[in-house]
Parts: structure tokens; sequence; C-alpha cells
């Protein structure tokens, strides 16, 4: 299959002097703020603005969804988003890939539930599994027939790698290529988030959202305090637009700390590592940022190793959010990815029934 490539890639008066000065310095350094903000006009709804629906989880929960491309484009790519993020967090892939990919990808976004516009579930319907069914639920909904790329980022990598090993079949039969980015298969609890979150008054937060999760919720300060200090910090470890940086910290900062607190449990309890050998004769893309503090680049490393035919892309100071922080680098690995999956499915024509 062709595809068409477009666009790339001493005194009062001395204090009040230098008052003066500082003040000056301090205007010109937010003006060359301003003047290098590239996303200052950026529409970062236009995900929201694309084709909705909503998917019902097999346990009912509603799972909010875009799409944008002809619903009858060759390949369908699925996007899953991570903690404490929601769908709007591909927003430089949608808007970027969707130029090079034209007609010829169909785009595929959803908020996991607990974020975004998705429904919030009850705690035992908070796991890594539960999301993975989710994925096949959208899949079933929304690209019931063709090939199919699936790219997560962080516990959307880990819901890809849940799918995996819940539908072998259908990753057999369907799906031509995967991308993870900063993910890991298991080993969470020991490093990254799961080291700089495991303290007693972590403990004890998660405690009072089990006795009472309506309370917590106006205690936004706690978690304000707490966990999102952590996301935010770990989000970019480069200096970024200040809107970008905005638009990631509000989409951490507008998720339910009930749902960050289920979910913290979640991340630090799983281990997807049977899934890998359904994923081994796939390309895949394994990319993740050197200077990510949620997880770090030793889990893409091991990933990897673990798929024979996987693309290992370390971006050199990225941190967690690589995706926004350097997305030209991990656009052009997904394109890459896609290249790949096609020339195997061409060469298989048993995938993507």
């Amino acid at each position: 299959m062709k595809r068409r490539r477009a666009g790339q890639i001493g005194g009062a008066a001395s204090a009040a002097a230098l008052g003066l000065v500082a003040g000056g310095r301090a205007v010109r350094r937010a003006a060359r703020r301003k003047n290098n903000d590239v996303y200052a006009d950026e529409n970062f709804a236009l995900i929201d603005e694309d084709r909705a629906s909503v998917v019902s989880a097999d346990d009912g929960i509603e799972l909010a969804v875009r799409e944008f491309g002809p619903p009858d484009a060759p390949v369908t790519a699925i996007f899953i988003h991570g903690f404490s993020n929601r769908m709007t967090s591909f927003h430089l892939q949608r808007r970027l890939l969707s130029q090079r990919w034209g007609t010829d990808v169909r785009m595929v976004f959803f908020d996991l539930r607990g974020h975004g516009l998705s429904g919030q579930p009850p705690d035992e319907h908070c796991s890594i599994d539960q999301l993975g069914a989710d994925l096949v639920s959208v899949v079933r909904a929304t690209a019931p027939r063709g090939p199919l790329l699936l790219v997560g980022h962080s516990m959307g990598g880990m819901t890809v790698l849940a799918a995996a090993r819940l539908q072998p079949d259908l990753f057999r039969d369907r799906v031509i290529g995967v991308g993870l980015l900063s993910t890991t298969a298991a080993g969470l609890s020991q490093v990254g988030l799961g080291r700089n979150l495991r303290s007693p008054a972590i403990d004890g937060f998660r405690l009072a959202v089990r006795a009472s999760p309506g309370v917590v919720q106006f205690g936004r300060m706690a978690a304000r305090a707490l966990v999102w200090p952590v996301l935010h910090a770990a989000s970019f470890r480069t200096e970024v637009s200040p809107s970008l940086a905005r638009f990631a910290y509000e989409m951490i900062d507008e998720t339910s700390v009930v749902t960050i607190v289920k979910f913290l449990r979640a991340l630090e309890l799983h281990d997807e590592s049977d899934a890998l050998p359904v994923l081994a004769s796939l390309p895949t893309l394994v990319l993740s940022g050197d200077a990510d503090l949620v997880i770090p680049t030793s889990g893409a490393r091991r990933l990897a190793a673990a798929l024979p035919h996987s693309e290992l892309v370390v971006v050199h100071r990225a941190g967690h959010m690589v995706h926004l922080e350097f997305p030209d680098l991990v656009n052009d690995a997904i394109e890459r990815l896609l290249d790949r999956a096609l020339e195997f499915h061409e060469s298989d024509p048993t995938h993507a029934r």
C-alpha cells in the first residue's frame, strides 16, 4: 500500500534604581518568553472537536472517544494516553501526524476510565487488566475490521500489553504494529513513580480516599502538596513553551484526585511480562526519555530486549511527556513504525482480516 507523505519533517534612591533595573530585566525576560512561545496560539482543543462517540466498557463504564480521518481508511491507529492525562495529551500527534498521513490512516483517541470525559469506576475496577479490556471494547466498537496500529504512552502502554495478554488472537490477526512510549512491562514499584511516591503521607492519603473519596475530592490541596509536584516535575526536563507546559499541567491537575490514588496501586503492582511473547513477532517501537523520573529508561531497554522486532529510541534530556516535549522526534519514530508495520502486513496477508 502506497502512502502520501506531507510536510516535515546607597539609599532609597539606589534601591529604587536597582528595583527599576531588576523590574526592567523581568519585563524583558517575560517578553522573551512570550515571543518564544511557539504554542501561544495553539488550539489545544483540537481532539475535543473531532467526531465524538461513547463506548460502553464490559462493566458499563462509559468511555469518551474521538476519531479523525475517513472511516474506511486502510489503517486505524489507536492512541492510549497515560496516568493522570487524557486523550488530548496526543494533541501534537493528532495535528502533525494527520498532516503526514492524510486519508491513509484513521486516528482514534479515548479517555481511560476515571480520566477526562470518561466515567468514574469503582475501586475494584481500577486495574491494568480492566484498562486492557477497555481497549478491546474500543477496538470492537470503533474498528471491528482492518489493520490496527496501537500506540500507548505510560499507563497507556501498559494497557496495550494487558490487551495483548487478554486477547492474543486480536494481536495475531489484526494488529500490525505497537508503539510503547515512556512505559514498562513491570517493576514500577521499585523505581520512578513508585519510589518517588512511597511515603507515609501518600499511604495516609490512599486510606483517606478509600474511606471517604467525596471528601478528599474537595481537598485538592492535599494532592497539590503530595502528588502533583512529582507529576509536574517529571513531565518536562527541558525548557518548553509556557503554553505547552500549562496545557500539560492543567491536564494533570484536572484529573480526579480519587482516580489518581486508585490507579497508583495498580501501577505499582502491574506486571505484564506475560504479554511480551504475544508482541514478539510484531514490529514495535519502544521509546523513552533518558531524563524520565516516572518510568526510567531501564524499563524501555528491558522491553526492547524482549521484543526482537523493536526499534529502541532514547530521547536525550526528555522527561515523561516526551511526545509533547519532542514531538517531531516521536512522530518520526511513529511514522517509521507504521512503515515497518505496513511492510509486515503486506508480507503476511493472514494479518488484519
